[in-house]
């Protein structure tokens, strides 16, 4: 996922940089680089947010009960 952001990057660095003005530069770079990344990036890592947020809430509830479950045997 970071490779494609990279290179994402990377093209509309240079599309910016090729522009005639500064100003179409600094546009092109926010519009077509920064506004998209961000919600590429936003959206294929909601899994990963999840997850953690599920492993984050889950290892509180059973926190306290893995003592409880174990024998001595085990």
């Amino acid at each position: 996922m970071y490779i494609v952001a990279i290179a994402w990057s990377y093209v509309v660095l240079l599309a910016a940089l090729s522009d005639t003005t500064v100003i179409g530069g600094v546009l092109t770079f926010i519009f077509w680089g920064v506004g998209p990344l961000a919600l590429f990036l936003w959206l294929f890592g909601t899994p990963a947010r999840r997850r953690s947020a599920r492993k984050s809430r889950g290892d509180e509830e059973t926190g306290a009960n893995d003592k409880a479950d174990s024998t001595l045997d085990q």
